[in-house]
């Protein structure tokens, strides 16, 4: 096999691939994501952020990364227990991995996890309803 070859192969793999993360990503936003950048620890550099599409599941909220072969999600979140720390907005070493305008949600759960969820005004909007709603008798702590 010539050089040729190896490079039109390489080549092929590598639109086919760009072309499953466009066609994943279409499907979860048609199917009610929204565009949600990701960290699951805290640095003061700015990195470690993820872009991905978020989609709400009842009680829970599922996170899919854009670069990710997988088609199940990577990150769940549950309402129950999830309570919001902080809210500021991005720094400027950050706001290149986020969606525009968003502001950073820094969020606990019961368990003890945190995590930081950057989101675009609207989809915020949408986020901090889905926290604060419950069915009846369920207590939610309160998110600023």
């Amino acid at each position: 096999m010539g050089i040729a070859e190896i490079v039109g192969v390489v080549l092929f793999v590598a639109v086919l691939s760009l072309a499953y993360f466009a066609w994943r990503r279409l499907r979860l936003l048609r199917a009610g994501g929204v565009h949600v950048a990701l960290r699951l620890r805290q640095d003061d550099s700015g990195r470690g952020w993820h872009l991905g599409v978020g989609r709400y599941q009842g009680d829970e909220f599922v996170w899919f990364r854009v670069l990710s072969l997988g088609s199940g999600p990577n990150q769940i979140i549950t309402r129950e227990g999830l309570e919001i720390d902080d809210r500021r907005e991005p720094a400027a070493s950050e706001t290149y991995a986020m969606p525009t305008g968003s502001t950073v949600l820094r969020c606990r759960s019961s368990t003890g996890n945190e995590i930081e969820i950057a989101m675009g005004p609207d989809a915020l909007t949408g986020f901090l309803s889905w926290l604060e709603s419950a069915p009846p008798g369920r207590s939610i702590p309160w998110a600023s």
